[in-house]
């Protein structure tokens, strides 16, 4: 069953963005930080894309 994001086609929270931010400053994954934002992997990584946020790549 897929997972439902409350925040779905919401536009994205300055808090969202610097949580983001640290998420990803600490060296998190993709998947960690998309569950902690409650939003979609995808979403996640367009944001980080668009922010110039770097996200480790975890093997």
């Amino acid at each position: 069953m897929a997972e439902i994001f409350t925040k779905h086609r919401q536009p994205w929270k300055a808090e969202e963005v610097a949580k983001l931010r640290t998420l990803a400053g600490k060296g998190k994954g993709l998947k960690e930080i998309a569950k902690a934002l409650n939003r979609s992997e995808e979403s996640t990584k367009e944001r980080a894309k668009i922010d110039g946020i770097g996200i480790a790549k975890l093997r």
